[in-house]
């Protein structure tokens, strides 16, 4: 009867049921549905006829497929089995629940019997009255199948009001219970039980192991749907990580997308008020506004190296940004800003020196014009007179000795017209906002001063005709206006460069001007005694005229320059010379100052540059060398990290004046190397390279704990890859295949390969320090894999090849159920209800393999 019930337990779920052991298997047909159905395979298409031969071919198959379980069938024939031998038939039963009830019992290294054995003591251990050591006497008061029903299920029985003295009752009650709760047959008989003095053991084995496989399989449904919680709260967690690296580098992105364009617009601005509002812009940015850019693209790769590394940690498919978001794409954008910002800075500083050189030109245009026009005020009317028409010779000799000296006057000036012209045409060149009315009133000068030329010769021409006719010279009036001329060209000369505008940049072209300054001085003594000597002459003349009674000269026919005029401009010398004086000693004063700040700015960013680049150093020695424990370095780290922070005030104070140097638009400073955008970069790298180093220990902290690595294994990782990392924190492939040599490793091209895959996924040519401890530690890592959680569901959805939303969230906790709901596809697969869904997939998905 044990052996039947037992036989239609599995067959009701093919939908049939044998009545009589040694008949109902005789023709082989129901012996192999029982194994389909036990086993989960199906078994070759059984023979249709009735006759006895194809009743032994039935027979034969359900035994050759028993044989290829490993299960040696003694003494058991088909033939036996089709006339119906009641203790072959028995023992064939006993084979097949052997094979496929009991031998997979699995408990602490033990199973089948003992496993089954050790397994009943373990669940009855706790309980009063109960002391299993076989399958016979143990179970004769129930009180052993009772305790097992109550330590799954103590809804179903109440353990503490059975009796010891009452074994029938506490036989039935426990038979009753698992069929009507567990499933599970009346297979034994409580009355024969209790009054055989020995059970019979296959048959309690048998009834026991249907308990076994009943709340075994409640038990890997809760292991399963713990293990399903943990990978799923893994993925959540790294998507997260992934959903917020996303909005980081869209944000940053979308900054850099904004902001070069603005550094890309190079249009000028014609007053260098406006240019000065676009360098404090500039220098708004650089202070207020990409500070904080800088921290969110370093926070943003320790991010994804954080990210990276969990998910290598959990076996997860490495994290891959969407397309232009790689750290990669990050750092080309971040390059191309900073190449448009620099781009940016020095036009802007080129285009201050262009409007201070424009400003300069203009004034000194002006000023050249003004005394250009000034002196050929009046000139076109002189030379258009006609008045040597009633001129006596004295007079035409008079007027033709003072346009010899207006010529000379006149080719004096050619200088200063040319000059005037190439100042029109340097402003025309570096683009001045005024061109227009420069080259109006150069064109002016030009047009009158050819017109100056042809109204001269044509005097001269006319008063050389007159010169034949009158003969009466004057020698004292042409000495003094052959003196004169020459005279008060020096002095307009003087006043010209005494009034002259200039543009100097350092104390030394400063002092070259004060030297040439005080040289002009060293020559007025005798400038003053060649003035004398002129107005001596001047006083002889008024002298002849009054002794020979001569009609008095009130002025000099040969030049229209008086004596009053000379003195007048000797007198405007000897005030502009204490004048420049003074605005020479002022600018003097100033380019001291602007010494002073260079020399401010030089001692503080000698001091500065060099810390950075030996923090930076050290930095590296700190991140490659082995000085201590992980937690140890991270302290040194921190601590280094927190000098640095320390040290921004220096930084900041180097801004301040390098912010005075700008304002006093100083530019250059030959006593140093160490410009301000040489020190911020320095800077910057050294933040990123501390955050950067942090990062990685942080990220072998969790290697380590999650590898579950003592401190000297870590310490000769590090050592072994220290000895052949020749690129300052990673190998080149060549090197990394040495170092596995070196430490064992027997690799062929094939092999190296595959390792290389695993170490260098995104084949960049190198092999990082932590990517090679995730290889040296990778085998001994105990994570969970695609075929485990594709197993756990299985078990969930008990057998079947779909899952139903009703069971995950019967199974898994509400908000695990409800996100695998949402995740997985629905199934394919014929003969599945409405809803069922694709948990093969969904675990494929999880570890970025392909469907299993």
């Amino acid at each position: 009867p044990t052996f039947t019930a037992w036989c239609n337990s599995h067959l009701r779920k093919a939908g049939t049921q044998i009545e009589n052991i040694e008949e109902d298997f005789r023709n082989g047909l129901k012996l192999m549905l029982l194994l389909e159905v036990i086993s989960g395979e199906r078994l070759p298409r059984p023979d249709k006829g009735k006759m006895r031969f194809h009743k032994i071919a039935n027979v034969n198959k359900a035994l050759d497929f028993i044989a290829s379980k490993g299960v040696k069938l003694v003494s058991i024939g088909a033939e036996e089995i089709v006339d119906g031998n009641l203790k072959m038939t028995l023992g064939m039963i006993w084979t097949i629940i052997l094979r496929f009830a009991i031998q997979d019992i699995s408990v602490e290294e033990t199973s089948a019997k003992e496993g089954l054995l050790l397994w009943c003591q373990r669940k009855t251990a706790p309980y009063r009255n109960v002391n299993v050591q076989n399958f016979h006497t143990s179970w004769k008061d129930g009180l052993a199948l009772c305790a097992l029903i109550h330590r799954h299920r103590p809804d179903l029985i109440d353990y503490a009001k059975l009796r010891k003295d009452d074994p029938i009752g506490n036989l039935n009650t426990a038979f009753e219970v698992a069929e009507k709760y567990l499933d599970i047959p009346k297979m034994l008989d409580a009355e024969d039980i209790v009054n055989t003095p020995k059970p019979d053991e296959k048959a309690i084995m048998t009834y026991v192991s249907c308990f076994y496989h009943a709340f075994a399989g409640a038990e890997q449904a809760e292991t399963a749907a713990n293990r399903i919680c943990k990978v799923l709260a893994v993925n959540q967690e790294n998507e997260k990580l992934m959903e917020e690296y996303e909005k980081l580098a869209s944000e940053l992105l979308e900054w850099i997308r904004r902001t070069v364009p603005w550094l890309e617009n190079r249009v000028g601005e014609p007053s260098m008020s406006a240019m000065q509002r676009k360098l404090e812009d500039f220098r708004d940015y650089r202070r207020l506004h990409k500070p904080p850019r800088v921290q969110e693209k370093c926070q943003l790769e320790i991010n994804f190296n954080t990210l990276q590394t969990k998910l290598r940690l959990s076996h997860r498919p490495a994290f891959m940004p969407s397309e232009g978001k790689l750290v990669s794409d990050i750092a080309n954008a971040w390059r191309g800003l900073e190449q448009v910002e620099k781009g940016y800075e020095d036009w802007l500083l080129s285009e201050i020196r262009r409007l201070q050189r424009l400003q300069h030109l203009a004034e000194k245009f002006r000023q050249k014009a003004s005394l250009h026009e000034a002196w050929t005020r009046g000139k076109e009317e002189m030379l258009s007179q006609r008045d040597y028409d009633s001129a006596s010779l004295q007079e035409v000799r008079a007027l033709l000795r003072r346009h010899e000296a207006f010529e000379s006057d006149l080719a004096a000036h050619q200088d200063r017209v040319e000059h005037i012209a190439a100042l029109a045409q340097e402003l025309n060149e570096l683009d001045y906002h005024e061109a227009a009315s420069v080259n109006s009133r150069c064109q002016a000068i030009c047009d009158q001063w050819d017109n100056l030329g042809t109204l001269t010769q044509k005097r001269r021409d006319a008063l050389e005709r007159m010169e034949k006719l009158l003969e009466t010279i004057d020698q004292l009036q042409l000495e003094f206006a052959r003196r004169a001329a020459p005279f008060n060209n020096w002095l307009d000369g003087a006043v010209e460069d005494l009034q002259d505008v200039w543009l100097v940049h350092s104390v030394e072209e400063t002092q070259s001007l004060l030297t040439a300054h005080d040289q002009f001085k060293a020559t007025l003594p005798e400038a003053d005694r060649e003035r004398g000597a002129i107005m001596g002459i001047q006083g002889e003349i008024q002298k002849i005229c009054q002794t020979y009674g001569l009609r008095p000269c009130s002025t000099n026919p040969y030049i229209t320059l008086s004596p009053q005029d000379i003195n007048t401009k000797w007198d405007m010398v000897r005030k502009l010379v204490p004048s420049r004086d003074q605005t020479l000693q002022e600018e003097l004063a100033r380019q001291q100052v602007n010494e002073r700040l260079r020399r401010q700015f030089a001692a503080q960013a000698n001091a500065i540059g060099p810390w950075i680049q030996a923090k930076v150093e050290e930095v590296g020695r700190l991140a490659a060398g082995l000085a201590g424990s992980l937690e140890e370095q991270m302290a040194g780290l921190r601590q280094q990290e927190q000098n640095i922070i320390n040290y921004k005030t220096n930084i900041d104070r180097l801004e301040g004046d390098h912010q005075l140097l700008q304002e006093s638009l100083v530019f250059d400073n030959k006593h140093t190397v160490y410009g301000m955008e040489h020190i911020r970069v320095g800077w910057e790298q050294l933040l990123t390279s501390i955050a950067r180093t942090i990062n990685e220990v942080e990220n072998q902290v969790l290697t380590r704990d999650a590898k579950g690595l003592s401190q000297e294994q870590l310490n000769e990782f590090r050592a072994s890859f220290n000895h052949f990392d020749r690129r300052n924190g990673m190998m080149e492939p060549d090197d990394f295949r040495a170092c596995l040599i070196s430490m064992g490793y027997d690799l062929g091209e094939v092999e190296f390969a595959r390792i290389m895959t695993m170490v260098d996924p995104n084949a960049a040519g190198v092999v990082t320090f932590q990517a090679f401890i995730d290889f040296m530690t990778r085998e001994t890592a105990e994570t969970d894999t695609a075929e485990q959680v594709v197993a756990s569901f299985k078990i969930l959805a008990g057998d079947k090849s779909y899952i139903t939303p009703e069971e995950l969230r019967r199974e898994l906790p509400a908000e695990q159920a409800e996100y695998c709901i949402r995740r997985m596809v629905p199934y394919k697969g014929s003969g599945a209800p409405a809803g069922a869904l694709d948990y093969v997939a969904f675990s494929s998905a999880l570890y970025g393999e392909s469907d299993l």
